[in-house]
């Protein structure tokens, strides 16, 4: 197999894009914003046949997309709530991630609620009834059951099976249901992004944009220094959190989830997702999900942020011992500071529609149109991404000579995408489809000699891949959104050396 030389991203395609922009800079679409509404919305708006420009200040899923807990779910927590609007939309985003654009990047993730006898009768059969909700939902919205099964009781010996660490005292079994997983939530972006660059669009990241209105933008190109007043039919605002920079009048009440990360052992190297209820708390949980490097990511808080926000937000220990203190009520051995190997934080952008905590406010998304004409769209999760970038192009469309065609995006498959026999056959290590699908071989390849890992299991191939097709400019690109080394310091400085390596190694006009 060979790469489609139009999906690849690079230092020499981003300098040529940027003189062509510089020297012919009107375009039907900017996006601002490289996380995963921008690059859902160009590829959205690409993919319809209109011109796009994507400008990203510092690099894709430099913010929240890569931040997330990776699930791809149904919205079970808003079926709860009563909000089904919100509840079928995320179940029928999450078919259409499963089975048409990114099987590879998805896969299919058992949970357990382990039920104890100090749960109380009600509690556990208000939970029973939220699975089979969970169901109906799945089928409601098309789900193929093949890829996601009916919930169903566990007995106390198949809890203790694949959750070998919960609490044994008072255990009277389980409750198993089913949901997706991103194998990683910034390589989605990534592939979104190169998918839109096979369909014409111009990814430019480190373009900062220094002013947005109605006729265009100015960018700022942080790396050469350049300028360029870019004349656009429509700009789309989707900068998640700094959504206000741009539209001030759209009101946010940021968020901050927060994640820790284990060693697989530390608990017991479970075979499903642990989902520990939140004492106290109706309808919240935090979750111990399984990765496939021999990690759990357990998450999340729901902390609201207040003043200036940062771009990457620091996981404080208050959230940390949260985390900690949650889980340890299903525990037989309780985790300590010292099992935590890692930690991240993102900022979720909700809409402060009614006021209330942050844990009560809605993750409906909207499109507004500001006063100076800049399109914003905001709100939402990650799983819903491709029905918030429709949503967004469909008011670009809605703009005065703008010829756009239908929304194609629900069955367009992104790069490396394919059904599970093509998957299967790909001639790779395992690890590499589930995060590249059919390029993984081209991914192997590229070790040449050095196929060991250079640290948490990641390639000197998949380094070299990042530099020469998914626009990684420098070793943070690399070791923090490419790959997720970074995500445990150690590591980190591990693999430090062999980024220089990657990026030394590669020709200017790779």
């Amino acid at each position: 197999m060979t790469i489609d030389p139009s999906t690849s991203l690079n230092a020499a395609r981003r300098d040529r894009e940027l003189a062509e922009l510089a020297a012919s800079p009107e375009v039907d679409v900017l996006v601002v914003g490289g996380g995963v509404t921008g690059a859902g919305t160009a590829l959205d708006a690409a993919s319809r046949g209109l011109s796009v420009v994507l400008a990203e200040r510092a690099d894709l899923a430099y913010g929240t997309s890569r931040f997330s807990s990776k699930l791809v779910h149904g919205g079970l927590r808003y079926l709860a709530k009563g909000q089904l609007g919100v509840a079928y939309e995320s179940a029928r985003e999450r078919a259409v991630l499963l089975s048409a654009t990114a099987p590879h990047l998805v896969r299919t993730l058992p949970m357990v609620i382990p039920v104890h006898e100090a749960l109380p009768p009600l509690a556990a059969a208000v939970t029973r009834a939220g699975l089979r909700a969970g169901d109906a939902l799945r089928a409601a919205a098309g789900t193929d059951p093949g890829l996601l099964p009916r919930s169903r009781r566990l007995t106390r010996e198949q809890t203790l099976r694949i959750l070998p660490t919960v609490r044994r005292e008072g255990l009277r079994g389980g409750l198993l249901s089913f949901d997706g997983q991103l194998v990683d939530d910034a390589r989605l972006v990534v592939a979104l992004a190169r998918t839109a660059a096979g369909h014409g669009a111009r990814i430019l990241t480190r373009c900062a944009v220094l002013r947005a209105d109605a006729q265009g933008a100015d960018l700022h190109d942080t790396l050469g220094g350049g300028r360029i007043r870019v004349r656009a039919k429509a700009v789309v605002n989707a900068t998640g959190v700094h959504a206000g920079g741009l539209a001030p009048d759209v009101r946010l009440r940021p968020s901050r989830g927060t994640h820790i990360v284990l060693r697989a052992e530390s608990l017991g190297n479970p075979r499903t997702a642990l989902t520990v209820p939140v004492p106290g708390a109706a309808n919240r949980y935090v979750f111990a999900l399984p990765q496939a490097d021999g990690r759990v990511f357990a998450g999340l808080t729901d902390e609201p942020v207040d003043g200036p926000l940062p771009d990457v937000p620091d996981a404080p220990e208050s959230d940390v011992a949260f985390l900690l203190d949650v889980l340890n009520t299903a525990l037989d051995t309780p985790l300590r500071d010292a099992d935590v190997i890692g930690a991240f934080a993102g900022l979720r952008p909700l809409l402060d529609t009614r006021g209330g905590t942050s844990a009560d406010l809605s993750r409906r998304h909207a499109v507004r149109t500001a006063p100076s004409g800049v399109i914003t769209v905001v709100g939402g999760k990650l799983t819903t991404y491709r029905r918030m970038a429709e949503d967004a192009v469909d008011a670009v469309a809605a703009r005065p000579g703008v010829a756009a065609g239908p929304c194609r995006t629900r069955s367009l498959p992104l790069v490396g995408a394919a059904d599970r026999a093509a998957l299967d056959a790909v001639a790779a290590p395992g690890r590499l489809v589930a995060r590249y699908g059919t390029e993984a071989g081209l991914v192997a390849a590229a070790s040449g000699d050095a196929a060991e890992p250079v640290a948490a299991g990641v390639t000197m191939g998949e380094l070299r891949f990042a530099v020469r097709h998914e626009g990684a400019l420098d070793t943070a690109d690399l070791l923090d959104r490419r790959t997720r080394i970074g995500l445990v310091a150690a590591d980190r400085a591990a693999a430090e050396d062999a980024a220089a390596r990657a990026l030394a190694s590669e020709p200017v006009g790779c």
